[in-house]
């Protein structure tokens, strides 16, 4: 195992938990309606082929999102309502050094690089499989690696 001191990035906390289904308003009323969370935004886009309500639980630099989602298209990928677990997001207090060094020993991306996620951060995501040239994956699990706004960095550290 690698020493903290030499990792040049820390992850802070849980930023998001991503949930899809088929109809995002049968995942409101669990999320919303009965269990309470506010809705604080919406995320359209047809190249990630999804339609998302960006909820909130917790307050201040503890908040998480949870975002609900539901694919524009069901025969289309990414297929955001497969598995209903979509992904897990992490808050990284430095995001381009976080992918260099991941990179560097053999972690596998998925395809699209660092860019703005829903919620405006800068987002990339661990591939879920493992592969010959890059070894080291989420092993079935999407993660999604997020650059902490420097509130929450100041917040988490």
């Amino acid at each position: 195992m690698s020493s903290t001191a030499n990792r040049p990035f820390r992850v802070l906390g849980i930023q998001q938990v991503a949930i899809g289904g088929s109809d995002k308003q049968r995942l409101k009323t669990l999320w919303v309606d009965l269990l309470g969370l506010d809705v604080v935004g919406n995320f359209v886009s047809e190249r990630e082929n999804v339609d998302e309500d960006i909820c909130a639980m917790g307050r201040g630099v503890h908040t998480v999102e949870v975002d609900l989602m539901q694919p524009l298209d069901p025969d289309k990928k990414p297929a955001v309502h497969q598995t209903p677990l979509n992904h897990i997001g992490l808050w990284i207090d430095d995001l381009p050094k976080a992918v260099e060094w991941l990179t560097d020993r053999g972690v596998r991306f998925a395809p699209g690089g660092i860019r703005k996620g829903a919620a405006g951060h800068d987002i990339c995501f661990l591939h879920p499989k493992s592969n010959e040239e890059f070894p080291i994956a989420g092993e079935g699990v999407l993660i999604e690696l997020v650059q902490a706004p420097p509130e929450v960095v100041a917040g988490l550290r």
